[in-house]
This record gives structure tokens, C-alpha cells and sequence, in this order.
């Protein structure tokens, strides 16, 4: 897939608002649902247990797949190993020549979407019938799934029922009950008519050789009984130790998946079982087609933890915008991404690695503990080596954002001359935005839909030398990462902290040797610039005299805190420094609340802030840095009142670049379902606790409702302070 027709696909998924309502429908409920599946249970220590379980497996997987080997074949099974999905299939193609088959009547099994089995059988003159429910209106429609899990979660019924009444060859109502009792009718046939019963493996069990099956619809177990040859086709990494490590799996499986307890059918089969008074057969198929390599990747193996959920799909905000034809290939969403670059190559997967928005929603909804957000950083980096970032990000990033002063210098330029095209904003008054710029592919991308923030006439740390910090006696010294986004936009945001602090006994020491945190050239897979800057901030802060670090960009926060000390992981000089910087980094908010306690201090105060407002979860600050009580007891103790809106953690759109050079168009209906649900509460202020959330939601509300503004929470705090 090259770039141009990725983006024409998702021109074409954007304009099927039907897809993306029913995306979205089904995401709003899996979130509530799932909730409920997991109450009582702690699912970070479960799925740490699991991403254990699954990391003993790689490490020991060849001892594992020996053992399976043995014990399957001692109950009676016949065990191959395909290489590649093309051995795969031709396995199973002689197999049915051997036998004189026909038919293949076959359940659901990704690995064999991933093989493209039905064409195969098809040209080896093999008929092989779906009969998964979602697979088989697939078959009909000649589409590939789009979700791991609900493989036409994309149709609607009306769709549906079109289908059937094609291969009906009469209409048929579109409604839920009729056309489930049509295609029960129709496939019942298929298992008696079937010469080969196909199925999939949740799990490969080592220690007793037999198969694990998880299913809704009760089509496994007679595609797998009735006909008298079954195939078990699946690939290594489905393998297990043992039975009790398999129902552990069973326990998070349906409930991150479908939000279910128990799926309806749990089947454990073993070796070769009777059949009509003789015996069956039993073919397993193992199929390594690159899991090997993926293997034996540092960076990326945690993937194979992988138990196919599809969870990163359910709660992924590009894929309820654009849908998994488009975010995806044979395998959807984040996870995607990742098995799509090992399986089918770097080339398929490049333009999928981009369009990651980067919210880490995939990873805090993994049931095995998988940091999806960080292997799919480190393929980006892969990316960029061997097609590029493009001339603008290749400029910006290593010709002026490594060199601090000809950055900056360039930013104070900009800022002059930039008048013709901003204008006073009214929300607050004294920022002025970019309402227009006036090229046509700019005003569709950049300002058809949003106003710009414009660059503050004034840096923060120009206007942090003017600060008269009067603190006698200070109860603790921090320092201050700024973030561009706080130093050039919004550097009020900073200010307004440093009074804020200053009230609470905080003394504030900001270093100007300090640059970009790296994130924006990182996501872009500019790993070389990103190191070059970490390096720039780890030399200013090193030797401050702090007892903290703070930041009021959550970005950065992760930036500093995680990526510094993995940038400069081959510097062992440097990465010892940053893990020094590292360790003091904490989010501004967090810092006031769980260091501070100040909530407790500010509620004495009787400061009355005097309003509603929502608060938007920025996602590295909620995902990435788990803080989100914080900045609502803060805004609670200084009297505001808190109003939720619906999904106040799902991204708002923003990602970096993403919204402004590669992907534009999908933030543009990210923020739009961010904007309805801020619209939705009726408050007049949207509080957050990040600059580039700021800069997104505050510009697509500057375009649809002025009277509504988007604020930090250090502005609200400073505000009821009256500083």
C-alpha cells in the first residue's frame, strides 16, 4: 500500500459517516460493559501475570513447541510446521486431494485470513465455506475482516440483509431475527456436506498436546466433530505450558475482548477422538510465516504476547474514525501495525506505522501488557531510516530545532511576522489566533476547521526573567521544563505556575540551557535528533540544585521521565545523567497535589473559583503518567465544579505533527467528537492540563463556539489565587 492510496482510502472511510457512527457506537459501550467485567479485579496485576506467562513461552518457546510436538502426536495427532503460510496451505491442499475432499467447512482463524486459504483452496479447486457468522457475510461481500474480533463490525444490518437476500435469492427483512435464522439454516448444511472441518487455536497446550478453542457461536465444535478430517491450523505463538496457564487467559480473554465473563464455548480437544465408530483425524498446522523473526526482536516481541482480543482496536480513536480496512491489514489497529510489518513486510506496514496517533489508549487496555505505543515508535524509527520523514520535518527537525539558538531565534522571528494573518481571539482576550492562512490546501488542513494559536509575542523564558519570585523560607526548590509549547504559545501557562507556587512556599529555578523535550522528531522516527536533544536538557538540569522537576506539558513529562535514559541508553555517561534528570520529572499538577498535599491547604483558604468546568484527560498524562484525581481535587479545593464529560480520556485529536503534516483530516473528526462531548455538558470552560490539547480543543471551539474557552489548569488555580 503506498502512501497515495492510503490516503485515498481514508478520504473515502471519512466520508461514510455511517462507519465511523457505528464504530463509535460500539466503542462508547465496550468502554462501560467492560468496566463491569472487570469489577472487583485488579487487571494490572492480572495482565502483568499474563505478559509473564507469555515472555516464559518466548524464552522457552522451542523447548515448548518440542514438547507440544510429542505429546500431540502421542494422542494421535499428525503435527506439520509450515515455514510460510504458502506451506500452509499447500499442506492442507494435498491433504484434501489425499482424502478426495470437496468441501472445507471452516471456523474462524485469522491466521488463515493471514494465509488468504480461501483463494488458495479455491485455485486447488477446494471449496472452503465460512461459517463464523461475521466471516461468512464477509464471503458473500468478498471483503476482509476489519476487526480481529467481530470481523463485520463495519456493516449494518441493512447491508446484511442484502447479502443474504442475494444468496437467498429472496428478500429478507433487515432485522436481527430473520437473517441469524437464515444463515443458521444455511450453514447447518455445510457441516454434514463438509469432507474437512478447519479450525482455529486460542491455545496450543505443551504439556498435553491438545488445542484450546474460544467461541461465541458453537461453529468450532462442529466444524471440528462433525466432518471426519480436522485441521487445526494456527500459528507458534499460540503456544501454552500448560492448561492452568491457559484458563488463566480464559479469564481476561472474553472480558477485554467482548466485555463478557465466559464466552459460550470454552473447547478443549485432544488427539484424535471417535467419529461415527471409527476415528478422526487430526492435522495441526503450526505456522511460524515471520513470528520467528518477530521473535527474536528486541524491540518488538512483547507482540507476540499478543492473545488476539482486540481491545486496541475498541478503544482506538483512528480506527473508530477511519475503520480496520483502512488501520490495518490482515491484522487491525496497533497490534496491526506491528505483526503487519513482520508477517507482510516493512513496505506494507509504512504507511499503518504513521498513521499511529500516538494516545497510548492501545496500550493501557492490553490485556498482556504490551506497550503497543512504544513498539510501534520504534518501527516508525525504522520507517524514517529507510523512506524518510519528508523535506519539512527533515528541516525542522535536524537543521533548526537541534541548534537551540537558531531555533529560538527563528520562533521571535516568526512571532513578528506573523501579524498579517492573526487576529484578537475573545477566548481569553489576550491570545491572539490564526483564523485563515491563504493557501487552499493550508485553510483545508490547518484552519478550515481550527483556529491556530499564534506565536506569544513573548517567550516564557524572556518573561521568566522579569518574574520577581518573593518566597522567604521556600519548603522546596524545583526546577521547571517548559516544553515549546508552554515557551513560545502559551507561556502565561508558566507564569501563572510560578505565582501559583510561589504562593505555596515553591521556589521556581528554570534553566535557559534547556530545549525541545525530542517527542515531535521521536514520533517521527528522527531518533538522532531526538538523542541530540535529550542530551541539550539533561547538560542544563544535571547539576541544578532541585529537589524536583516539573512540567506542565504532559509530553514532555513522559519524554524526560522515560525516553531520555532509552535514547541514551549506548552513552553510558549520558544515560546515567538522564536517569538522574529522569527521576525528578514529575507532572505539575502531581506534584501539587501528591507532594504537596495542596488540595487539603487550598480548601482552608475558602479560594472560590466560582464555576463549572469539564477536564479533559490528556493522554499522556492519564495513560502515560497515570495522573488524573489530581488536577480535579486541585480544582475542586479552589471551588470549581467539576461536570464530566462522556469519554474525557479518549484523545483529542492533536498528536503532534499528526494533526498539522500527515494526518489532518483524521484529527479533524477526532476533536470533532471531543468538541461534541465538551458541548454536551453545557459549561463554558474545558480545563487541561496540556498545551497541545489546549492548542487543539481551543481551536476547533474558537471556530464552532467562542463562548466556550479551553484553559490549563494552572490558569484556573491561578485565577481563584486572584495572581
Amino acid at each position: 500500500m503506498n502512501d497515495m492510496s492510503f490516503k485515498e482510502n481514508v478520504e473515502k472511510a471519512l466520508a461514510n459517516t455511517r462507519l465511523s457512527e457505528t464504530l463509535h457506537t460500539f466503542g462508547d459501550g465496550y468502554l462501560i460493559a467492560r468496566e463491569k467485567a472487570f469489577a472487583g479485579l485488579d487487571f494490572q496485576a492480572l495482565r502483568e501475570e499474563l505478559g509473564a506467562i507469555k515472555d516464559d513461552v518466548r524464552v522457552n518457546r522451542k523447548a515448548l513447541l518440542a514438547e507440544f510436538i510429542k505429546n500431540a502426536e502421542a494422542a494421535g495427532s499428525t503435527v506439520f510446521i509450515a515455514k510460510d503460510t504458502k506451506e500452509a496451505n499447500d499442506y492442507v491442499a494435498n491433504l484434501a486431494r489425499k482424502k478426495g475432499a470437496k468441501t472445507i467447512a471452516k471456523s474462524k482463524s485469522m491466521v488463515s485470513e493471514e494465509a488468504h486459504f480461501n483463494k488458495a483452496m479455491a485455485a486447488a479447486g477446494i471449496e472452503s465455506v465460512e461459517t463464523d457468522l461475521g466471516e461468512w457475510i464477509l464471503q458473500l461481500a468478498g471483503q476482509r475482516p476489519s476487526h480481529l474480533v467481530m470481523p463485520a463490525i463495519h456493516l449494518v444490518k441493512e447491508e446484511v440483509s442484502a447479502l443474504f437476500s442475494k444468496d437467498a435469492g429472496k428478500t429478507l427483512a433487515p432485522e436481527i431475527k430473520p437473517l441469524v435464522d437464515y444463515s443458521r439454516k444455511r450453514l447447518r448444511d455445510e457441516y454434514f456436506r463438509a469432507d474437512i472441518g478447519l479450525t482455529g487455536a486460542n491455545f496450543l497446550v505443551a504439556n498435553t498436546g491438545g488445542i484450546g478453542l474460544v467461541t461465541n457461536e458453537g461453529n468450532a465444535r462442529l466444524c471440528s466433530t462433525l466432518p471426519k478430517v480436522h485441521v487445526v491450523f494456527a500459528g507458534i505463538h499460540k503456544l501454552v505450558r500448560n492448561m492452568e496457564d491457559a484458563i488463566k487467559i480464559t479469564r481476561l480473554l472474553p472480558r477485554n475482548a467482548t466485555a463478557q465473563l465466559l464466552t459460550s464455548y470454552i473447547t478443549w480437544i485432544r488427539g484424535a477422538v471417535p467419529c461415527d465408530g471409527g476415528t478422526k483425524e487430526q492435522h495441526i498446522v503450526l505456522i511460524d510465516g515471520g513470528r520467528s523473526t518477530l521473535y527474536e526482536s528486541e524491540a518488538c516481541h512483547d507482540a507476540l504476547r499478543c492473545i488476539q482480543c482486540g481491545a486496541c482496536a475498541n478503544v482506538c480513536p483512528v480506527y473508530q474514525t477511519v475503520g480496520g480496512h483502512v488501520f490495518g491489514s490482515v491484522y487491525i489497529s496497533a497490534i496491526g501495525v506491528i505483526l503487519t510489518a513482520f508477517y507482510e513486510g516493512l513496505e506494507k506496514a509504512e504507511p499503518l506505522v504513521r498513521a499511529c496517533i500516538g494516545c497510548r489508549s492501545c496500550s493501557a487496555v492490553c490485556p498482556v501488557n504490551i506497550d503497543l505505543e512504544a513498539i510501534i515508535l520504534k518501527l516508525r524509527h525504522e520507517v524514517t531510516e529507510k523512506y524518510g520523514m519528508g523535506t519539512v520535518k527533515n528541516v525542522a527537525f535536524r537543521a533548526v530545532m537541534k541548534n537551540r539558538n537558531l531555533f529560538h531565534t527563528m520562533i521571535k522571528a516568526a512571532s513578528r511576522l506573523q501579524g498579517p494573518v492573526t487576529q484578537k481571539g475573545s477566548v481569553p482576550s489576550e491570545r491572539r489566533v490564526i483564523r485563515h492562512l491563504p493557501m487552499h490546501f493550508m485553510e483545508k488542513d490547518l484552519t478550515g476547521w481550527r483556529d491556530l494559536p499564534a506565536i506569544a509575542p513573548r517567550s516564557f523564558r524572556d518573561l521568566f526573567k522579569t518574574l520577581e519570585q518573593k518566597v522567604e523560607n521556600p519548603t522546596c526548590t524545583v526546577g521547571f521544563f517548559v516544553g515549546c509549547g508552554g515557551d513560545f504559545v502559551y507561556p502565561e501557562v508558566g507564569v501563572k505556575m510560578v505565582k501559583v507556587l510561589n504562593r505555596l512556599g515553591v521556589k521556581v529555578i528554570f534553566p535557559q540551557g534547556q530545549n525541545c523535550c525530542g517527542i515531535p522528531a521521536l514520533y517521527s522516527g528522527d531518533t538522532e535528533t531526538g538523542k541530540d536533544l535529550a542530551r541539550q536538557s539533561v547538560k542544563a538540569f544535571y547539576n541544578l540544585d532541585v529537589d524536583y522537576i516539573l512540567s506542565i506539558c504532559p509530553t514532555c513529562t513522559m519524554g524526560v521521565r522515560r525516553d531520555f535514559a532509552e535514547r541514551l541508553e549506548d552513552e553510558a555517561e549520558w544515560a546515567e545523567k538522564a536517569k538522574v534528570v529522569g527521576a525528578k520529572v514529575i507532572d505539575a499538577s502531581a506534584f501539587m497535589e501528591n507532594v504537596l498535599h495542596a488540595s487539603e491547604k487550598l480548601k482552608a483558604l475558602n479560594l472560590h473559583g466560582g464555576e463549572a468546568v469539564t477536564y479533559h484527560d490528556s493522554c499522556h498524562l492519564k495513560r502515560g503518567s497515570g495522573v488524573f484525581a489530581e488536577p480535579r481535587a486541585l480544582l475542586e479545593s479552589t471551588g470549581y465544579t467539576i461536570k464530566e464529560m462522556t469519554n474525557s480520556d479518549r484523545c483529542c485529536g492533536f498528536g503532534g505533527t499528526y494533526s498539522f503534516l500527515s494526518h489532518p483530516q483524521i484529527s479533524k473528526q477526532i476533536t470533532a467528537d471531543k468538541v461534541e462531548n465538551i458541548h454536551n455538558t453545557g459549561v463554558k470552560t474545558v480545563a487541561v492540563d496540556c498545551p497541545g490539547c489546549m492548542m487543539m480543543i481551543g481551536g476547533a471551539l474558537g471556530k464552532q463556539d467562542e463562548t466556550v474557552r479551553c484553559v490549563h489548569t494552572m490558569e484556573l488555580l491561578a485565577d481563584a489565587f486572584g495572581v
